[in-house]
């Protein structure tokens, strides 16, 4: 087969696409003939060997990524004969391996692919769907908030976008560019602006009226993401899965001023919440549903697989719209 290895870690270039063995499915395990890989920020991450991430960093050579989506097509000893042939996705775990045209797991980690999803949509819901209808927990919303979404046109904030409107809120949807801030209109936000731009904030306040937020899903923090804060209303929820502006903490008495209330939602927050990992497979099922039954339409940033190198550096540089996927 072919793959994506990694031989040092370092920029993106280091990423190479060989011819490599063919993997084999253990007792438990299956193969699945991979349709679409998802790649994911952390990735990133892993490949240029950072040291800022809580997680111990693969042994090298290696293949990366650990969303697929295919068809089944070996199956290991003690797997029933019912799942030949069927279309599947996966979470692979801490273990490597999905930037691949073959990819090997336990078939108690599968999902089956509802009808008319799309490999690449189901690997778009199977991590990020998941953390997105993870991070939904912290927020209860209902269709009397006024919800903003900063980095509203990558892969979790465009599923927060749809999701928000779902349920009948008022979205602000908060983008990086003119092309990016069309895509999150095209998405359903009652108000897209680009925070790039001077006069951002009173562009929103202009577009709200008298209205504070009552939500800020918030993926910047930085300078950006105090501001967007700068919009909430008392009783208002900054409900944070993502820094890339740098950190944004406040102080107790900084909150008690403001009358909102800051939390992370991802990490051991959201563990806690689900009762640890255990909880990941309802959080898996809950996003295919949601993808399933229409109310969100997962956009994906498809790059041939022999790309991956370009993948990477389209994500370091935010030059993606929605979920990046890997198609061999």
């Amino acid at each position: 087969m072919h793959a994506i290895r990694l031989h040092a870690f370092g920029p993106a270039e280091n990423l190479t696409y060989e011819q490599t063995v063919d993997p084999r499915p253990g007792p438990g395990e299956v193969r699945i003939k991979v349709a679409a890989a998802g790649v994911h920020v952390i990735d990133t991450y892993f490949r240029a060997g950072s040291d800022e991430l809580p997680y111990a960093l693969p042994e090298l050579p290696t293949v990366p990524g650990r969303e697929v989506a295919g068809t089944i097509d070996e199956l290991g000893e003690g797997v029933g004969d019912e799942w030949l042939g069927r279309r599947v996705v996966a979470h692979l775990g801490m273990a490597p391996g999905g930037y691949a045209e073959l990819a090997v797991v336990a078939v108690e980690k599968v999902h089956v692919l509802p009808d008319g999803l799309t490999a690449a949509q189901a690997v778009a819901m199977i991590g990020t769907g998941r953390t997105t209808v993870g991070i939904l927990l912290f927020a209860d919303l209902t269709a009397d908030d006024l919800v903003i979404v900063t980095g509203a046109a990558g892969g979790i904030g465009s599923l927060l976008v749809q999701y928000a409107r779902s349920v009948g809120a008022t979205v602000v949807g908060l983008a990086g560019g003119p092309t990016k801030v069309a895509r999150v209109a095209e998405l359903g936000a009652d108000v897209a602006v680009d925070y790039e731009s001077a006069g951002w904030v009173e562009q929103v306040g202009q577009a709200v009226g008298d209205r504070r937020a009552t939500v800020v899903f918030d993926a910047v923090a930085g300078a950006q993401g105090l501001a967007a804060v700068d919009l909430l209303g008392p009783g208002g929820r900054h409900l944070v899965y993502g820094w890339i502006g740098g950190p944004l903490q406040f102080t107790d008495a900084e909150l008690e001023r403001r009358g909102i209330t800051s939390q992370q939602v991802i990490g051991k927050p959201l563990m806690d919440r689900i009762g640890g990992p255990a909880g990941m497979r309802k959080l898996e099922e809950d996003a295919m549903a949601l993808a399933a039954s229409g109310t969100v339409v997962p956009p994906v940033h498809p790059f041939p697989l022999a790309d991956a190198a370009a993948a990477h550096r389209a994500i370091e540089t935010r030059g993606t719209i929605g979920k990046v996927v890997l198609v061999p």
